[in-house]
């Protein structure tokens, strides 16, 4: 078992950054690639971006390249999603997820993560 504790989030204003964390108890965590998704009100959940279990493969969506930033630090347990130059359309509970993986092999299906956070608000005004 993994449990993922997220912190971070909140309001801000469009052009602001965030920073969202995710702490995970339980497991190696440096076996796990770990990812992030969003959900906005009335729609689906949608993948944000995934780091492999040592860091070195990161896939993002189209929509967050170039602002948004995946990291892990395997000596703390934790990923980060550092978010910069944030638009009203970025609006929407982030989860963290976590799944076993022995390969550098990223999945952007959330019906393929076994472990969730618990979901933060993130809130862009324009």
């Amino acid at each position: 078992q993994v449990q993922l504790v997220q912190s971070g989030g909140g309001p801000v204003q469009a052009g602001g950054s965030l920073r969202l964390s995710c702490a995970a108890f339980g497991r190696t965590f440096s076996s796990y690639a770990m990812a992030w998704f969003r959900q906005a009100d009335g729609k689906e959940r949608d993948f944000v971006t995934a780091i492999s279990g040592n860091g070195n493969t990161i896939y993002y969506a189209d929509f967050v390249k170039g602002r948004f930033t995946i990291s892990r630090d395997n000596a703390k347990d934790t990923i980060y999603l550092q978010m910069n130059s944030l638009k009203p359309e970025d609006t929407a509970v982030y989860y963290c997820a976590a799944r076993f993986s022995s390969s550098a092999y990223l999945s952007k299906t959330a019906e393929d993560y076994n472990y969730w956070g618990q979901g933060t608000q993130v809130t862009v005004s324009s």
